[in-house]
């Protein structure tokens, strides 16, 4: 079934306008919702720009009333749900507006593209916190779920509808698991981002706070090959049913490692002189550039995830190596005027 009309819900946020824009090139007609709690109306001018009379844009919230309404007058044939609430701190300080956002909000589209005919959704989980404390390195998707927080649970309990959805109405649903994905257009005032976050803080030559000791590991995928990702779905018919598919490089990087690299970075692309780029040692009781915090409630100390399953049956993998796309990073920073004036 070629995909013709396409709705991306949270598409004004980080992941989504990128993707926005992938599907524009494509030719797709696409209709973005958001209620711009996170996103920025700013992260849409390229696709809207470029579109013209194919893009259309709703402020509006999942668990409106109106959703139904505004999907079924679109008729899209694929759905594209990556609107959530993302803060894992957030959702442990409020798990029931974690549950209305993230469980309430995906059952209620899930019966709009029922109701309106819409045979493909593909839904944004998280490969970082949906498996716990792995038992196994990297995690396939096989491993046992065992969240630590509301969010991950929230990501899981979405799948299940989505499951559900496939086996009883007939519909393709596919979860798509994501690592820690980082890149131009992140919101560097979340505790989500941490390449945001420290990349803005070098460029301001601000002190760096890691939460914890530093060594807890994650696995990045840069932002552009999470979007190829769920294109690699545009074209492709597999009846119906539910698949969860890992999305990342199936590399085990550590906070520390993050560090490091964006300042090497940084070195390469001159951004900044040397001398004036925040060093940081395996511990920092001797760097005065670094603070170091204690851990975030429902953080997991390592996490990284096999791709191995969507490598095999789409063809998918990472293109970007974590060097090149802190490169990138760093100067769509820059070139938005990141830096502390």
């Amino acid at each position: 079934m070629k995909t013709q009309k396409a709705i991306v819900t949270g598409g004004a946020g980080f992941i989504g306008s990128h993707l926005v824009d992938a599907l524009v090139k494509r030719g797709i007609e696409v209709l973005v919702l958001d209620d711009l709690s996170s996103g920025s109306l700013e992260n849409l001018e390229q696709a809207k720009a470029e579109a013209g009379t194919r893009f259309q844009f709703k402020e509006i919230e999942l668990c409106s009333d109106e959703l139904s309404d505004v999907v079924g007058a679109f008729a899209p044939d694929t759905i594209f749900h990556l609107a959530a609430q993302m803060n894992v701190r957030r959702s442990v300080e409020d798990p029931a507006e974690d549950a209305r956002t993230n469980i309430e909000g995906t059952v209620r589209l899930l019966e709009a593209a029922r109701l309106a005919g819409t045979h493909r959704v593909l839904f944004s989980s998280t490969g970082g916190a949906i498996y716990g404390e792995q038992e196994s390195f990297p995690a396939t998707e096989e491993h046992p779920t065992s969240p630590k927080s509301p969010y991950g649970l929230s990501k899981r309990a979405g799948e299940l509808y989505l499951d559900y959805y496939g086996r009883d109405h007939g519909m393709r649903t596919v979860a798509l698991r994501l690592g820690n994905v980082y890149g131009p257009r992140q919101n560097p005032k979340g505790e989500a981002g941490v390449v945001a976050i420290f990349a803005t803080r070098l460029l301001n030559k601000e002190t760096l706070r890691i939460n914890g000791d530093g060594r807890q590991t994650r696995d990045f995928v840069y932002v552009s090959d999470v979007a190829e990702a769920f294109l690699k779905f545009l074209d492709s018919d597999h009846g119906t049913g539910f698949t969860a598919y890992n999305i990342g490089c199936g590399g085990e990087i550590s906070v520390l490692d993050i560090v490091d690299a964006l300042r090497e970075a940084a070195k390469e692309l001159k951004i900044l002189p040397q001398d004036t780029i925040p060093d940081i040692l395996p511990g920092g009781e001797n760097d005065l550039s670094t603070e170091f915090g204690p851990a975030l409630a429902g953080e997991q100390l390592r996490s990284v995830i096999s791709p191995e399953k969507i490598k095999s049956e789409l063809n998918w993998s990472a293109k970007v190596n974590l060097r090149q796309g802190l490169e990138r990073t760093l100067r769509s920073f820059l070139e938005q005027g990141v830096r502390a004036k």
